[in-house]
Order: structure tokens, then sequence, then C-alpha cells
């Protein structure tokens, strides 16, 4: 791949893929910055970009890993952001849904928890680097409005 180039200007989610100290991290990061005035508008429209990005990003995925014949590198970021807009979607517009889905999100991205870890080790190719974030988005999403409605219950605003 043109380390330059149009596919690694979408994979690597403009080059914040490139980073040397935590990519993964760094790419979260870019797609909440991306995400927050599409989240603005409207959460289903963030929901339906990240299922958008998702398809694509599983096909782009698929001709980097068969040109570089390496499975989910580490400078691939563009499952984060599909992972993040979930996890933003479903959490809702809010600092407190927001913060906690990053949180979250990274927690189970890093940790690969039960289903989340088997499908990152079972699930090849790029529908395997997409389905393992898309999966941590959709549980750090819940995991969020878990947290605020659980504190919102005992009067306790974030």
């Amino acid at each position: 791949m043109d380390k330059f180039g149009w596919r690694a200007c979408f994979l690597t989610l403009f080059f914040s893929g490139y980073s040397k100290k935590a990519p993964g991290t760094i790419g979260s990061l870019v797609a909440l910055l991306l995400g927050l005035p599409v989240l603005i508008f409207s959460a289903n429209t963030l929901f339906l970009g990240a299922i958008f990005v998702g398809l694509i990003a599983i096909t782009q995925i698929d001709k980097e890993e068969e040109e570089s014949k390496r499975h989910d590198s580490s400078y691939i970021v563009i499952d984060e952001l599909v992972g993040m807009w979930l996890a933003m979607a479903i959490s809702g517009l809010s600092l407190a849904g927001v913060v906690l889905s990053f949180i979250f999100f990274r927690i189970y991205d890093i940790t690969k928890p039960s289903l989340i870890g088997k499908i990152d080790k079972e699930v090849k190719g790029g529908l395997g680097v997409v389905a393992d974030d898309a999966l941590a988005g959709v549980l750090a999403g819940l995991s969020a409005l878990l947290v605020i409605n659980v504190l919102g219950f005992f009067n306790i605003k974030l």
C-alpha cells in the first residue's frame, strides 16, 4: 500500500494509525472528534455512518491484508472509528455519554473479553478486524448508558 495514498488515509484514519505510541487510542480520539458533529446532527446518522464505513473498511482491509500478508496491522485504525461511532450513537449526545463511551471502548478493545476476543482470534480478514471493534463499540455504548442510568436513578449527575 502506498503509505500516503487514499487507501492509507482511509485505513489509518487520516494517518493517525502511524502514531508510534498507542495508534488505537489515537485513532479512537480522531474517531470521537470526527463523530461529534455527526452525533450533534443525529445519533441515527452516526450509527448508519458506522455501518457504511464498516462495510467499506472490510473490503479495503481485505485488500491490504492480501497485499501485505499481515492480519490486523496496528496502523489500521478505521475499525476504531466503527466501534467509537457505534458506542457514541448508542450512548447519546452528552459529555458523560461520549467520555464513558471512549473509556469503555478502549477497555473492551484492549482487553477483548469473551466474544470480542473470540472474534478477534477466529474471524479472519477485514470482517474479523472490524467485527471485534463493532462489538466492543456496541458493548461500550450500552455500558455507558447503564452507568448514566444507574447514577441517574440515584440522582447523581455526571
